[in-house]
């Protein structure tokens, strides 16, 4: 009989295979099985969501005609927004894949030595990427993942390293460079008129740049990292990814030789290194003459800078053009979900009733009366988060909360930045145990929702009540501007 070992098995005890899992692993154990009967599709919850907002602005009086105009009439509103995020997707997955990238997470996957010591790695490196690009750090941080599993010496648990490998969208990203909330509301051309009416341009400095900010981003990192540790299993107890039965063998693969004279342009850099110099021209120009803060807010900028860039890093347009190919499955969802809340927003916004109130109108009453100066970032948070497990989108979440949350802010005058932030770090959170966000690292490491949300639902349960705290608190350090208009 063969004395061969099995695919996948573990490797001899070592110094962290003793002992029964840690109460985070158990914790997360118990809690994949319960999501992953109970939560349906992200989808199912924009739906819903507008049967919700359509119900109540019926409640409070508004005609069903007007529900039904506003609906469909603002069903396009965030038309240029939704383009704008699917390729912040697109971008950040080409450049991710992009041969020195691979080669660069070749070398970080042969770092960690141990297999719970990878887990934290890999939600390290994540959590760090993140916030330059959402999307970059999520697919680098799935690529890492997966190159680490190729170490069978590591016993490296497949499920916890994927989940570490979604920390950056469950957790830094909107506190980061590529935050939606924070990008619309530097972008005066992305926002609907009535809300710029109401928060008015809000720079960088005012939001992701202050002190305030980067302290909640470094305790979430180190709480993150140090979770995404404690809650993976020991060695002995790992699940790796040939266990699971995940083929590992699919790194990108070289060009296919030419066939024809006709495909030359397509495998030279000339064409590449011609982009390249133009934006960097342009940018370069940019820079001299605006404020750089100013300059790096605006999405159209991000995104043209992470296109160039990658461009440049597959060198030939053909491995661009393949790389995009792979990455534009995963803007399914945003393509066909930020019109629904676009028209969620439009029913809160203008489906008005006999008095010419709308909904938003109400709620805004509503948080005003709850809340006082000082109680206004908790009650924030607190909607923000229960709300962001409903509709799982930073940008288009924020249009329908914006119009009356930074309304009751001005009225309580609450620092407009600090709002944002709030709404930021409350509602990354809940990505977390919503499977939205999950698809595009699920796709990319061959797993499903129920192998990861276990983990991330530990992540929630201890980050959610320390990040509320620390809104509330550093909230009370800042003062109120009034709306700056462009």
């Amino acid at each position: 009989m063969s004395t061969a070992p099995r695919v996948g098995a573990r490797p001899a005890a070592g110094p962290e295979d003793g002992g029964r899992d840690g109460l985070l692993a158990r914790w997360a154990l118990r809690f994949a099985g319960f999501v992953e009967k109970w939560f349906p599709d992200a989808f199912v919850f924009a739906l819903a969501a507008v049967v919700v907002v359509a119900v109540a602005a019926l409640a409070f009086g508004a005609a069903p005609t007007e529900v039904a105009d506003t609906f469909s009439t603002g069903f396009w509103d965030l038309i240029p927004f939704t383009m704008q995020m699917s390729l912040v997707v697109v971008t950040g997955f080409v450049l991710a894949s992009s041969p020195p990238a691979d080669r660069l997470i070749e070398r970080l996957a042969a770092i960690p030595r141990t297999g719970r010591g990878g887990v934290a790695f890999i939600a390290a490196m994540g959590l760090s990427a993140s916030l330059v690009n959402w999307g970059f750090g999520m697919v680098f941080a799935a690529l890492l993942a997966k190159a680490m599993a190729r170490r069978r010496e590591l016993a490296l648990d497949y499920r916890a390293a994927a989940a570490a490998a979604f920390m950056g969208i469950g957790g830094l990203w909107a506190l980061g460079l590529s935050s939606s909330a924070a990008q619309l509301q530097a972008n005066p051309a992305s926002l609907p008129p009535k809300l710029l009416s109401v928060t008015g341009v809000i720079p960088f400095r005012e939001t992701i740049f202050l002190w305030q900010s980067l302290v909640v981003a470094l305790v979430v990192f180190v709480m993150g990292v140090g979770i995404a540790y404690l809650s993976a299993p020991r060695a002995r107890h790992a699940v790796t990814a040939p266990d699971l039965g995940v083929d590992l063998d699919d790194r990108p693969e070289p060009l296919p030789p030419r066939t024809r004279p006709g495909e030359w342009l397509e495998y030279s850099p000339v064409l590449p290194l011609f982009i390249g110099a133009l934006v960097l021209g342009w940018l370069t120009r940019e820079l001299a003459a605006h404020d750089p803060i100013q300059v790096i807010s605006s999405l159209n900028t991000y995104n043209l800078l992470f296109l160039t860039l990658g461009l440049l890093l597959h060198w030939r347009p053909r491995g661009f053009l393949r790389a995009v190919a792979k990455a534009v499955p995963a803007c399914g969802g945003i393509l066909i979900q930020f019109p629904f809340y676009a028209g969620i927003a439009g029913i809160m916004t203008k489906a008005a009733n006999g008095e010419g109130f709308t909904l938003a109108h109400y709620i805004s009453e509503g948080f005003v009366g709850i809340a006082s100066s000082s109680t206004f970032g908790l009650v924030v948070g607190i909607y923000s988060a229960v709300l962001g497990v409903f509709v799982p989108s930073g940008g288009g979440k924020w249009i329908i909360e914006a119009p009356y949350v930074m309304d009751a802010a001005n009225d309580l005058h609450y620092h407009l930045g600090w709002t944002v932030q709030i709404y930021n770090a409350a509602e990354a959170l809940p990505n977390l145990v919503n499977p939205f966000w999950m698809l595009p690292v699920l796709g990319i490491l061959g797993l499903r929702a129920r192998h990861v949300v276990g983990f991330t639902a530990v992540q929630l349960v201890i980050q959610l009540p320390v990040v509320l705290g620390l809104m509330w608190l550093l909230g009370t350090t800042l003062g109120y501007q009034p709306p700056v208009q462009p």
